[in-house]
Formats: structure tokens, C-alpha cells, sequence
């Protein structure tokens, strides 16, 4: 049986590289945002996490779904699941790590190995569509 940890990204990308986060003790970068909190809309979770971790507010009517993708996760048994189901936004504000991040960083397809499973999916697809160097 699977267990499905289910969270929403946002896909930040400038000069062709995608904001990454490492949090307090972890080694592997992911893409910011996080879990949806009861009754909360994935637009609603994504502004809510993007401002905790990085202190911008996502411009609501600037969210584009930029797809799903699922994969074993990361320091968990066989059979846990993560669905990263990934947006991208225009934000408001000057990127700052807050709250569990330690640091942001641009990352670029040769860094692929330095993200979760489910995040070398997306940077699959970004590489593929020409969006990512």
C-alpha cells in the first residue's frame, strides 16, 4: 500500500536556474512551499508557505499549474510517496529565508542530484521545455 504525502511547489526560475531551499540540518535542497492545512486551496497553501519560508507574497492571479509529478520519498520507508503538485507565481517582495529555511539557492539541471526524487521529475520537464540550464 502507498502513502501519499501530498504538498504544493512553487517553481521559481530566473536566467534559466529554479529557487531552491534547504532547510535547518537537511542536505538536500527542495522547492519551496509545503502541506495544504485543512480546507485550504492550493492557491490559498502556496501563498500561506511561500510567505512563511521566504517572505514574498505570491500574486494570486498570477498562478499558472505547471503539473504533478510523484515519486518515492526521500528518508522514508518503501511505499511513502510524495506528490509535488507544482505552481508557478509572480511574488511581491525580496526573497529572504525564514522560518525552517537555513538557505535559497539557484539551482541549475547539474544540480539535479542535490534534490529529492520527486524534484528530479520537474527538473526533468523544466529541462525538457528549455526552461531550465
Amino acid at each position: 500500500m502507498t502513502t501519499m504525502i501530498d504538498k504544493i511547489a512553487w517553481v521559481k526560475l530566473s536566467e534559466g536556474k529554479l529557487l531552491g531551499a534547504r532547510s535547518f540540518g537537511r542536505e538536500l535542497y527542495y522547492i519551496p512551499g509545503g502541506k495544504r492545512e485543512p480546507g485550504e486551496t492550493d492557491a490559498e497553501a502556496l501563498a500561506r508557505e511561500i510567505k512563511e519560508e521566504l517572505s514574498v507574497r505570491i500574486i494570486p492571479e498570477t498562478i499558472k499549474a505547471c503539473g504533478t509529478f510523484e515519486a518515492q520519498a526521500d528518508g522514508k520507508p518503501e511505499g511513502v510517496h510524495v506528490r509535488l503538485t507544482c505552481y508557478a507565481a509572480d511574488a511581491d517582495g525580496e526573497l529572504r529565508p525564514a522560518s525552517e529555511i537555513e538557505e535559497i539557492v539557484w539551482l541549475t539541471y547539474a544540480d539535479r542530484e542535490r534534490v529529492s526524487a520527486a524534484s528530479h521529475l520537474l527538473f526533468d520537464r523544466l529541462k525538457q521545455d528549455g526552461l531550465l540550464v
